[in-house]
């Protein structure tokens, strides 16, 4: 594991180099285009998201991602070049920050005449930050602060370079504010084009008979879900901590307007997502839905909270038409409760024929089929899986 781990880290390591040299190459030559299409912004965060997220718990590092006031649920413009700016700037966020520290996203519609808006992302850190006569040269190709970093944080030397250039691209700019030992703040402008469309989904659940209660101690990501929420029509309020929530569903309860979901944030202070799911479930039973809201990642708590009564888990920052999905989901989850339980199967000598021509795909999946107990038998192409099968 460690031999891979260093052949796949070296491999990342090379496959940067190389893309930064070639997307540099085509901005000198002016050879470098955006493409100019629809895409969805939810999965595009969601991509972000994953990535950062990840090499943040790697690092020790906290991840926040918000989203303040509305935006689209499509955009039109290069979602590819886009992902590769925000990526930049945050990948020099984990890497400059120590375990311990924070990195955030906050993304934000701050603009909007007819068809063409304004996008906003901020992204912040608690890392070394930066001198501010070094900040005017940040964006120079090959710039470091320090040269003796370079050995230890690594890196082209290109990828702010590049970033800058795709930003002003996109009719747009990034600004830096840094301090020495305290972090940085970096600001991204970038035009798109509202697509004007949302998605359509079928769904049983009708968002005017849904009364949901909210639980997020942040208010910036309570007032992000209201709105969101809000625009297709789903009533619903607020609160800040388990305490304050367990008085409202109470409150609510004893006029019997209850509510149908539950959103939770996992991480809160006091008491966490798990903990007060155990305790609305003591109070409410089976009857709310709740999903636990999270910026991280949920496996680690995944057991833990089904047993609380978690009825499922969403990622950070919220839309609207994934409470639907999942509030339908869940209240299918609920039905097959009531029905009887699938029976487990066993897998021991089932015998399996594998049709795989690339032998490493081919070993691994023998691997793990066999540790379930199956019998592999594996043919390397098309015919030879044909005479395997007539045998």
């Amino acid at each position: 594991r460690d031999h891979l781990e260093k052949i796949g880290s070296s491999a990342r390591y090379l496959l940067t180099l190389i893309n930064d040299i070639l997307d540099m190459s085509r901005i000198e030559s002016g050879r470098m285009t955006l493409k100019y299409e629809e895409f969805s912004f939810k999965s595009f965060l969601e991509q972000v998201n994953t990535m950062v997220d990840g090499q943040c718990r790697d690092r020790g590092l906290h991840y926040d991602c918000v989203i303040h006031g509305t935006v689209s649920e499509h955009y039109i413009g290069d979602d590819t070049k886009l992902k590769q700016v925000l990526i930049n700037i945050l990948g020099n966020a984990v890497k400059f920050t120590e375990p311990g520290g924070k990195v955030s996203l906050d993304v934000e519609q701050t603009a909007q005449y007819e068809d063409q808006c304004t996008m906003r992302f901020v992204i912040k850190d608690t890392g070394i930050g930066m001198d501010k006569e070094y900040i005017p040269k940040i964006f120079e190709a090959f710039s470091q602060e320090d040269d003796t970093n370079k050995s230890s944080y690594g890196g082209s030397g290109l990828g702010l370079a590049i970033t800058k250039n795709i930003a002003e691209m996109m009719n747009g700019n990034i600004t830096v504010e840094s301090e020495k030992g305290v972090g940085s703040t970096f600001t991204v402008d970038v035009a798109l084009k509202n697509a004007g469309r949302k998605e359509r989904h079928n769904f049983d659940v009708r968002p005017q008979d849904m009364n949901v209660l909210i639980i997020d101690d942040d208010p910036v990501a309570c007032r992000h879900a209201q709105i969101e929420l809000g625009e297709i029509g789903v009533h619903s309020e607020t609160c800040l901590s388990g305490k304050e929530a367990l008085e409202m569903i109470e409150l609510h309860h004893a006029r019997r307007e209850e509510y149908n979901l539950i959103l939770v944030d996992l991480k809160m202070p006091e008491q966490d997502g798990v903990e007060v799911t155990k305790e609305i479930r003591g109070l409410l039973g089976d009857d709310a839905a709740i999903i636990i809201l999270t910026a991280y990642s949920w496996s680690d708590v995944e057991e833990d909270a089904i047993n609380a009564g978690v009825d499922s888990f969403m990622s950070k920052p919220l839309f609207a038409s994934n409470v639907l999905h999942e509030f339908q989901q869940a209240l299918q989850k609920k039905r097959m409760k009531d029905e009887e339980e699938e029976e487990e199967i066993d897998l021991t000598g089932r015998r399996i024929l594998l049709a795989e021509d690339v032998m490493i795909n081919a070993e691994i999946m023998k691997q793990l089929l066999s540790m379930e107990g199956m019998e592999v038998e594996h043919a390397e192409n098309g015919k030879l899986t044909v005479e395997a099968f007539a045998q």
